[in-house]
């Protein structure tokens, strides 16, 4: 176990950088409860184009996905309405796509519209809006906009705790996004304790050899590795006590 744990400390400690989360789009499957059959045929057609565009989208094919993503958006919109659900679902598999491709302008209103039809729809406090909270402020994160991208990662943080409970692995995943936005700004007394929880957090819910746990073994080092760069090596002894416990 102490061979695993020293291993996972080493892989990124020198080179882990301080990136937004990776970018993922979300499957549909049709709506229940249509009332019309032509609503029900042109939403199975969207839903397909969705996954198409999803599975085009994970192959790194984002020419091809953008204008299936755009066509399901256009039906569920004739469909649904302007603010259903699945259109926010369709707006962030959109964004997503923009996102990635560094087309930053066009991703932000996708991903601020899709926000407000879940908190109208959904509540404040839904576990959806978190995940359109955590998306616009990876946006933001990805332009080195940390000031906006702060707020949003706390204001899901507090939705997940209060709507999945203090321990769940998505928690830890919330902390691990905000810390990263205050290791990029410096802030390393900000950063660590949220490294630290999501770490306890990760041990606890997932076990002790989990990829996870690595990964939140490597941030953590890395935070103590850039202090030491900066602070002339006042923190080496840190990184050495957290190799040494385990």
């Amino acid at each position: 176990m102490k061979h695993f744990y020293r291993m996972a400390f080493a892989v990124l400690v020198t080179t882990l950088p301080a990136l937004s989360p990776p970018i993922s789009v979300a499957r549909q499957s049709a709506p229940p409860q249509l009332a019309q059959s032509s609503d029900e045929a042109a939403l199975e057609e969207a839903t397909q184009l969705n996954e198409q565009a999803a599975e085009l989208y994970e192959q790194g094919r984002y020419a091809e996905a953008k204008p299936l993503f755009q066509r399901a958006l256009q039906i569920y919109e004739q469909s649904l309405g302007d603010t259903h659900p699945y259109v926010a679902t369709s707006l962030n598999n959109l964004a997503s796509l923009y996102r990635v491709q560094g087309n930053y302008i066009e991703a932000e209103p996708l991903y601020q519209r899709a926000l407000q039809i879940r908190e109208q729809t959904l509540g404040d406090t839904h576990p959806d809006v978190a995940t359109s909270l955590n998306r616009l402020a990876a946006l933001y994160h990805s332009q080195g906009k940390y000031i906006e991208a702060e707020p949003l990662y706390r204001r899901a943080l507090r939705i997940r705790e209060q709507t999945l409970g203090n321990t769940h692995p998505d928690v830890a995943a919330n902390l691990n996004s905000l810390a990263l936005v205050y290791r990029a700004q410096g802030n390393y007394t900000e950063a660590e304790p949220l490294y630290r929880r999501a770490l306890q957090i990760y041990e606890q819910s997932l076990g002790d050899t989990h990829p996870d746990v690595a990964t939140s073994l490597n941030r953590l080092a890395a935070l103590y590795h850039s202090q030491g760069n900066r602070s002339g090596g006042r923190n080496r002894k840190m990184i050495s006590t957290l190799v040494s416990l385990w």
